[in-house]
């Protein structure tokens, strides 16, 4: 077992164990890459304002992320094919989110199923939701996540037409991955994953295959996939979703603070300013530049929770400090799975964990909900007017 400390160690090792075209899909973004580098690196930006001589004891990370009791105020966002990462990769990071007391999200995009993660994970989910052209696909897809008891349905705004993501193309992981003679000997060069990938039968996107008509097949799986990202995703449709589910509803791929507003008045119990961790529009503004804009835009309608770029502890506090309520983690736990499986997301878990508790501390602080923008020095064009 080796001696985790960050999230970078697992990085690393997730790179070592797990074939190249999953470790790309994962670590990258679109086009130049510049809105995926400067997710994380505006974090850098933004410093800490050291107070001592405070009492500390008693400490206090939970809080709550849309009525749900968390531990933290963190959740697993949504990553497609995550169970390529690992195998049953979904199921592996459903049980470590709910020993951890954080949510767990599952993607339209998983490779295990609703149902999957539903009979493995013992404690209630969340469901993230892509709007597909096919309406029975999506209204199935909602019923099932009613049916299993998710607690939340977390719809999915920007992803309407795929961003071009060169590295995606260059190793051919399309929907599904295409089997070429470079991938299948990186493979076989991951000799710990292809094993393990050999023991599970959930080798495909099982929430669509036997779930719509005529898609029985990896190539009838591709032929629909790449057919079916709805560009006439419009407020009527999110309002129609809405209705359709009840339940807490959440959305995600907020990015403008207009958008913002008409998210809220869509009824969101909570809007995630997120820019698909750089895997859409390059060129965008970080989603942590973005932030405080946001928050002033819809003041306390609803909860704001901020995903893309976050990589400790010390930005899932900023962005509390910068006005978010919750955050989303990624690829952070994702290199967790795929460094060590189960494992490995308990492992990032906790170094995030970790890493608050102790950065709280020393901003002088007790209770995670205390955080603000008195805790932070923030450069005087980080929240520039780019119009």
């Amino acid at each position: 077992m080796p001696v985790i400390t960050c999230i970078e160690d697992l990085k690393r090792l997730h790179r070592k164990r797990t074939p190249r075209m999953f470790w790309d899909y994962c670590e990258s973004g679109s086009y130049t890459e510049q809105t995926f580098r400067e997710n994380s690196s505006d974090f850098t930006k933004l410093r800490f304002r050291q107070r001592v001589a405070r009492d500390l004891t008693g400490r206090d990370l939970s809080s709550t992320m849309a009525g749900h009791r968390v531990s933290m105020p963190v959740a697993l966002a949504p990553v497609g094919s995550t169970g390529m990462q690992h195998p049953d990769g979904e199921i592996h990071a459903a049980r470590a989110a709910a020993r951890a007391g954080v949510p767990f999200t599952l993607s339209t995009m998983s490779i295990c199923s609703i149902e999957d993660v539903a009979a493995a994970s013992p404690d209630p989910f969340w469901f993230q939701l892509y709007v597909m052209k096919d309406e029975d696909f999506v209204d199935s897809a909602i019923e099932r996540a009613r049916a299993a008891k998710c607690s939340a349905l977390v719809l999915t705004l920007d992803l309407q037409i795929l961003g071009q993501r060169h590295k995606d193309l260059k190793n051919g992981l399309t929907s599904p991955p295409r089997p070429t003679i470079p991938n299948l000997i990186n493979m076989a060069l991951k000799p710990r994953w292809s094993l393990n990938m050999l023991k599970t039968p959930r080798r495909q996107f099982r929430n669509i295959v036997g779930h719509v008509k005529g898609v029985t097949s990896l190539s009838d799986l591709t032929t629909w996939t790449n057919e079916q990202f709805d560009p006439q995703l419009d407020w009527a449709k999110v309002a129609r979703i809405r209705d359709q589910w009840k339940g807490k509803f959440i959305l995600k791929g907020v990015l403008d603070p207009e958008d913002a507003r008409m998210a809220a008045d869509a009824g969101a119990d909570a809007v995630i300013v997120s820019n698909h961790g750089g895997r859409q529009l390059d060129g965008a503004l970080s989603s942590i530049r973005m932030l405080p804009s946001i928050v002033r835009a819809i003041g306390d309608r609803t909860e704001v929770w901020l995903d893309s770029g976050i990589r400790s502890g010390q930005d899932v506090l900023k962005a509390l400090s910068l006005g978010a309520t919750g955050t989303m983690i990624g690829r952070a736990y994702i290199h967790g799975l795929g460094a060590m499986g189960e494992t490995g997301v308990t492992a990032a878990l906790e170094v995030i964990r970790k890493e608050m508790d102790i950065t709280m501390a020393l901003c002088g602080e007790r209770d995670v909900k205390a955080m603000g923008r008195h805790n932070l020095l923030i450069p005087q064009d980080f929240e520039g007017n780019w119009a």
